[in-house]
């Protein structure tokens, strides 16, 4: 059996609720190729674009999953060749999914690109979605304490937010935003150590996570802003303090 006709005996298992079995496609997906239909250009070429298509008001770029669906497609344009973690990593950044054979009976599946930025940045880091994200109902006061207290200490941050998160697929956890002022390594590696500490406070078997407030691609950082308020607030009591050069940090970190 092909890598090919492997997804392809997975695209017509998927269904509403199998969410096991989307997530063996998008882990397929991710190790192997796919063949991306050009509606300008060729491969390789500065102006080549991706063809498009909108579904429920989303945008997808449309490819087909091996040389054999290229033909049954009938497409009789220019394609190109590559792989489903490089497509993910150029396409979800301008939050474009990726339809898998619309040509088939059915129409196909769509990859939004939630996912796609899943597949880009390692598929066991980032929860299986749909998330479903409430406000956490944990009693465990000795812990946002300690934080808050930690927090204070730790000058690069400016607020701390919280959500309960269950994934589609294991267990839930508790996740931590953290809005920093300060992103460069030293203030990083301070916010690391600040969390460590605190974690200790934490109840035998919890998970904990964390989120970077200031990424726009993630969904618990956007459901965090449009939807809770900071349990611990700097801003609220005090000047900023100046902020540093950027330095990236990621999402999620399990402490």
């Amino acid at each position: 059996m092909s890598a090919g006709e492997s997804v392809e005996q997975l695209l017509r298992q998927v269904a509403p609720g199998r969410y096991d079995t989307y997530e063996e496609l998008l882990r397929r997906l991710a190790s192997g190729q796919v063949w991306m239909l050009l509606w300008h250009g060729r491969p390789g070429a500065p102006d080549a674009q991706y063809g498009n298509m909108e579904v429920g008001g989303h945008g997808y770029a449309p490819c087909v999953t091996s040389a054999q669906e290229l033909a049954a497609s009938g497409w009789n344009r220019a394609h190109e060749v590559v792989t489903g973690r490089d497509v993910a990593a150029a396409l979800y950044p301008d939050r474009w999914g990726l339809w898998l054979n619309p040509h088939v009976p059915g129409g196909g599946v769509g990859v939004p690109w939630l996912d796609l930025r899943r597949m880009a940045g390692g598929l066991e880091r980032l929860p299986a979605g749909p998330l479903r994200i409430s406000e956490p109902a944990l009693e465990i006061p000795h812990f946002y304490a300690q934080l808050m207290h930690n927090a204070q200490r730790t000058p690069a941050v400016r607020s701390l937010r919280r959500a309960w998160v269950q994934p589609a697929l294991g267990v839930a956890y508790l996740v931590i935003g953290l809005d920093l002022y300060d992103t460069g390594r030293p203030a990083v590696d301070s916010v690391r150590s600040m969390m460590e500490q605190s974690v200790a406070a934490v109840p035998d078997g919890l998970p904990v996570s964390t989120v970077a407030m200031s990424d726009d691609y993630d969904p618990v950082a956007m459901w965090l802003r449009a939807n809770s308020r900071p349990f611990f607030d700097r801003d609220a009591h005090g000047p900023a303090p100046a902020a540093a050069p950027g330095y990236g940090y990621g999402y999620p970190r399990a402490y």
